[in-house]
């Protein structure tokens, strides 16, 4: 190998590899209360647990990923507590002293230490990412193919479970420029309640607004059945995992018959999910999470992988705060495409976000960070605050 090309290996924008390489992967459980009561159909949650990330570079350099869930494992079977373990006692001794630019021996090295594990090895992944771009002043997008987008739609959920006070922030959002879309949860009570509930707050809204339901794997056949038209007269524009997942042909059967497009969240995590899904034909728009596809580089595959079946794509979000939302916005910069927008609003729900910068909402959207790694600055000071202390 000649000696310029032995420097081009070894000197990447002023950072050597060797600087690049994992020296330290610490991790910590942070508690976030949030600014109202968030229902979903199987919990309800007053503040928001983490698992922080930080990977440390032998150059200094710190990255940080984040592991979100929601009131423990009933989302997912991870749990903050567990995450953290798997992480301290499997995940970080097998990425010890490699290179953090090696990203899919990285992320070969996780599955093969860990079975499952997607949010414990998404945030990982997402702290090693933001590490490698600030050792290099890259962007985390231009290890993933490079941004097509800097700014993206996003949506708003309202889950208080009460209609005036749902009513009240979705205008106040409206007002401020910030969310013009919106996403109901239902599921929670009885699917009549729901309705009424539902029709009050579109009743509300200025014309046109559009509005998603999440049913949350909620409901049975039957009743998708029996309430569907009523949610088609009301124009909802989309309806999210409204069965179990599992039930492929009774989902098969409600996407055949409703008018309203079918999004397929929790029945499919990884690509293998995404493909039965597809082919069952249970859906035509797919929820990307970092949370389901354990990392980012194969959430970018998911999006492919969906896009083959001609599913449209959504940016699906676990009320993450600012550090989670910048390593999903990461990925939506650079796919070709993102019918849906997405609904990181999660930095805006907790009453004081990890990040003192890089996410900004602006005209109903927001804004990919700018700047090497996933482009935030952590706020640190709230980061201890939060920081759980038992």
């Amino acid at each position: 190998m000649s000696a310029s090309r032995t420097a081009a290996v070894v000197d990447l924008g002023g950072a050597t590899v060797r600087g690049t390489a994992i020296k330290a992967i610490r991790t910590r459980i942070v508690d976030c209360v949030t600014t109202r009561r968030h229902k979903l159909s199987n919990t309800e949650l007053t503040h928001q647990s983490f698992v922080i990330v930080e990977a440390m570079l032998a150059d200094g350099t710190t990255g940080y990923g984040e592991a979100s869930t929601l009131g423990g494992p009933r989302w997912s079977e991870e749990s903050v507590e567990a995450i953290k373990a798997n992480i301290d006692t499997y995940l970080a001794p097998a990425l010890l002293d490699g290179s953090a630019l090696d990203f899919e021996l990285n992320a070969l090295k996780m599955k093969k230490a860990v079975s499952r594990n997607t949010s414990a090895r998404a945030a990982v992944e997402g702290a090693l990412y933001d590490a490698a771009g600030k050792a290099l002043d890259l962007p985390a997008t231009a290890f993933l193919g490079g941004a097509v987008r800097d700014r993206i739609e996003v949506l708003w959920a309202l889950a208080s479970g009460d209609a005036e006070q749902e009513i009240e922030e979705a205008k106040a959002k409206l007002d401020a420029r910030l969310h013009r879309r919106f996403k109901i949860k239902l599921g929670f009570h009885e699917p009549r309640e729901d309705m009424i509930r539902l029709r009050r707050i579109m009743s509300a809204m200025p014309a046109g607004t559009e509005m998603v339901v999440d049913i949350n794997q909620g409901w049975s056949e039957a009743t998708f059945i029996r309430y569907v038209p009523e949610l088609a007269e009301m124009g909802i524009a989309l309806i999210e995992q409204p069965l179990k997942p599992g039930l492929l042909h009774a989902t098969a059967r409600v996407a055949q018959r409703s008018p309203i497009p079918i999004m397929t969240d929790e029945a499919a995590f990884s690509t293998q999910d995404l493909v039965q899904n597809a082919v069952a034909a249970t859906g035509s728009v797919y929820s990307l999470k970092l949370v389901k596809s354990g990392g980012l580089q194969e959430m970018k595959r998911a999006a492919a992988v969906a896009g083959a079946f001609g599913l449209e794509l959504y940016g699906g979000c676990l009320l993450e705060s600012g550090i989670g939302a910048a390593a999903h916005l990461a990925v939506f910069a650079t796919l070709p495409a993102l019918e849906w927008g997405c609904e990181h609003f999660g930095p805006s729900i907790l009453q004081r976000d990890l990040t003192a910068s890089g996410i900004a909402y602006r005209d109903f959207h927001i804004e990919t960070p700018k700047g090497p790694g996933l482009g935030i600055t952590v706020d640190t000071d709230a980061l201890d605050a939060a920081t759980r202390k038992h």
